[in-house]
């Protein structure tokens, strides 16, 4: 058996988040992920030719881009020869793409591979009721001008409002559940209350203000250009001034009136893309690398639809499991913001020794992770959660988080719409 490789990630970039405001952005898919692309690639010392595979995460396609991988690898110049494929696993997509090329090189198959994410969810496409698209189908079939005629009395006022394709998408198909619902659930399940929720989500957004203050994101967000020449140049769906009166205000979006999930404490609807560089030690050495992190561990879980928002308990404590660790060995988590009171849940799972021994295996409670260790610059509350990227920006972020405070060990890990979870640990390098 081949001996196990050592994998980095060597570098990494993502475009701003930004909010989807009712009409499609500015950006495609494919438009986003070569915005962000290009001075990744510009900043490396090797030539575009050395990967060997692009990997894009990217969930809701269009048709103009189908494989997105290989379009936007084309369009970064990185040859025709280039293979390139896309993935789709909901929300954990982009984490997916880092994970497959962490497979490949540590069997030895591949030294270095680009994979990434992309998503531009206010281009998510408007559908056809299936009323209307049968009429269509019996015009389209209608052999005489009379039959058409005929036909032209079937329609019906409803034939003009499509289905929106992003409430649909984010609707369980087996429960039936929108993925708020299923965050109601863990709420009444764990004990989060509004106000825990409200408070959380407040937090994100002063994370987010002040990491952009400081210049945390300098090195990580490269700005986008329009074609009409404006400048995208930071995460736009960020309050800094949000305060626990004004997150009080909104009513619940899906158990009215005491539910605990609102517009407020929840993940926005947002366009990025994200990239990161995942190289063997071989490749580190043949192009005179400087790694970020090493990736050591990755784990996927699947869970009850209902209750999918504790993917991330269920596929981050195989990790620590298998290396014998504690709370306290992981020194940061990025964990995907899809709600408050979905992260509030996990971090209430970890610390209930009933659940931690059922559910897990522990032999008790886990333990409380600290708030100064979690989503220590914000999420996707304040930043958005573009669904085929977030995983690429957690993993991506986590890397950079740790080298700034000089962390030894950090898990990224995010919950999936039907019922999955992904995780993934990080170490630095030795």
């Amino acid at each position: 058996m081949t001996q196990a490789q050592r994998v980095f990630l060597v570098d990494g970039a993502r475009t701003p988040f930004l909010k989807a405001r009712g009409t499609p952005g500015p950006f495609t898919p494919v438009d986003l992920a070569v915005q962000c692309g290009r001075p990744l690639l510009a900043r490396q010392p090797f030539a575009r030719e050395a990967f060997d595979l692009c990997i894009l995460g990217c969930v809701n396609v269009m048709a103009d881009e189908m494989n997105p991988a290989r379009v936007a690898a084309l369009r970064l110049g990185l040859g025709e020869r280039m293979v390139a494929f896309t993935m789709q696993i909901n929300c954990g997509s982009g984490m997916q793409s880092i994970d497959t090329a962490y497979r490949y090189i540590r069997d030895g198959s591949h030294d270095m591979i680009l994979a990434g994410g992309a998503e531009s969810l206010s281009h998510t496409p408007l559908i056809l009721r299936q009323s209307a698209a049968k009429w269509m189908g019996r015009m389209a079939g209608a052999r005489s001008t009379v039959d058409k005629l005929k036909l032209l009395g079937d329609v019906r006022p409803n034939f003009f409002k499509p289905v929106i394709g992003l409430e649909r998408g984010l609707t369980d198909p087996i429960t039936d559940l929108g993925m708020g619902q299923t965050a109601e659930i863990l709420a009444h399940r764990f004990g989060i209350t509004r106000e825990m929720a409200d408070e959380y989500a407040m937090q994100s957004h002063h994370r987010l203000a002040a990491a952009q203050k400081d210049g945390t994101f300098d090195n990580e967000v490269m700005p986008a250009f329009g074609t009409d020449g404006r400048v995208y140049d930071h995460d736009d769906g960020v309050r800094p001034d949000s305060d626990m009166e004004g997150l009080s205000k909104p009513k619940p979006v899906f158990e009215k009136p005491y539910g605990k999930v609102t517009a407020g404490n929840s993940s926005q609807i947002t366009d990025g893309a994200s990239w990161v560089i995942v190289a063997s030690q071989k490749a580190v050495d043949a192009h005179g690398l400087e790694p970020l992190a090493e990736i050591t561990d990755s784990e996927w879980a699947g869970l009850d639809p209902s209750v999918m928002g504790l993917g991330p308990v269920m596929s981050s404590s195989p990790i620590t499991q298998r290396h014998n660790l504690g709370v306290d060995d992981i020194d940061l988590w990025e964990l995907n913001e899809a709600f408050a009171a979905q992260v509030l849940s996990c971090v209430a799972a970890w610390d209930h020794e009933e659940f931690c021994r059922e559910v897990l295996g522990y032999d008790g409670a886990f333990g409380r992770i600290d708030r100064d260790r979690l989503n220590v610059h914000g999420g996707a509350i304040s930043l958005g959660h573009p669904v085929g990227t977030s995983g690429n920006r957690i993993v991506l972020h986590l890397a950079n988080a740790m080298k700034k405070r000089g962390a030894k060990r950090g898990i990224a890990t995010e919950c999936i719409g039907g019922g999955l979870g992904g995780a993934m640990m990080l170490e630095a390098v030795r």
